[in-house]
């Protein structure tokens, strides 16, 4: 059976809005959400099987109550399938008849850690390869049993590898600030569920800190941007492009008081220009679901970059 060897990824990881702890194991699992995702290639799989297997990989997640979306893609299930057999039956009309391994994977789409894995042979028969590739797959049952233990154990592997790796996940994202790698070290602490109540309250209180070194960075850039844009023409044009960057500061930045005052300056010499009231402004303060948000969209934008080859390695 070959195994599936390596994952591309671009991994989102969305962060809750609010933190409610379960007072139950099974409570705790299913805060964990999993996401289906097939490779974009699969050694003897026709184009037209693919969009099926996802499919069915949504349906086994769905059946668990474990639904994903296009923004919580950390947690993953994914497949590879193997042609074990493939015959000619006689017809008429001739027949196609294929043997297929499919081997399901629970894991993290982004660092690549497996928590759990399952091998399904199924069956199908069709008047072509295609028909009798799709017919195994819809073999491919949400309710089998043994799929259901399956995802079980991985929703529990994911708790576990939280609450044993924690502190380790802490010291990773803490190194990662300070190498300046801001975003780097939001995305990994977000990433912790809510599941893991202890962990993810700890994660939660280290990213607080790293944030506001992010906010503070992306201030000074754009205020610099913004200054220089602004000094260099001081037309309406310049003063769209500069108030639209200045807008854009976080309003708990360190710089936010000098935006502010650069804004209020251009708003001035925009009424001189054309008696135009001023549309940008740099807010006082920033609310709290204005945090999250803003904490939510770094991890979103930094798990949309490119990423490198992921093995996927087993940990139990």
């Amino acid at each position: 059976m070959k195994k599936l060897s390596t994952i591309i990824l671009a991994s989102i990881f969305a962060l809750s809005t609010t933190i409610s702890f379960g007072q139950t194991a099974s409570k705790d699992e299913n805060r964990i959400m999993l996401t289906s995702w097939v490779p974009p290639t699969i050694d003897g799989m026709p184009k037209a099987s693919r969009k099926m297997l996802t499919n069915k990989l949504k349906q086994v997640v769905t059946k668990n109550g474990l639904g994903g979306s296009p923004y919580n893609t950390r947690f993953i299930i994914s497949a590879n399938v193997a042609v074990m057999t493939k015959d000619i039956l006689p017809g008429p009309p001739p027949m196609h008849a294929y043997n297929l391994d499919v081997t399901l994977y629970i894991g993290d789409g982004f660092e690549g850690t497996m928590f759990a894995s399952e091998t399904v042979s199924l069956k199908g028969v069709g008047t072509n390869p295609t028909k009798a590739y799709n017919s195994a797959l819809k073999r491919l049952k949400a309710g089998n049993p043994d799929l259901q233990a399956f995802v079980k154990k991985g929703k529990e592997k994911i708790i576990q590898y939280y609450k044993d790796n924690c502190d380790l996940i802490i010291k990773e994202a803490n190194t990662l600030a300070d190498q300046q790698k801001y975003k780097a070290a939001i995305f990994k602490l977000s990433a912790v569920p809510s599941a893991c109540e202890e962990c993810y309250t700890k994660a939660m209180n280290a990213i607080k800190p790293i944030f506001q070194k992010q906010i503070d960075l992306e201030c000074k850039e754009k205020l610099q941007k913004a200054t220089g844009i602004w000094n260099a023409a001081q037309d309406m044009a310049a003063a769209e492009e500069a108030g639209a960057m200045l807008a854009s500061i976080n309003p708990d930045a360190a710089c936010a008081a000098q935006a502010r005052t650069l804004s209020n300056k251009i708003a001035a010499k925009v009424k001189q220009i054309d008696a135009r009231e001023w549309k940008y402004t740099v807010k006082e303060q920033a609310q709290e679901s204005e945090r999250i948000a803003a904490i939510k969209a770094i991890g979103v934008a930094y798990g949309k970059g490119p990423k490198a080859n992921v093995t996927y390695k087993s940990i139990y």
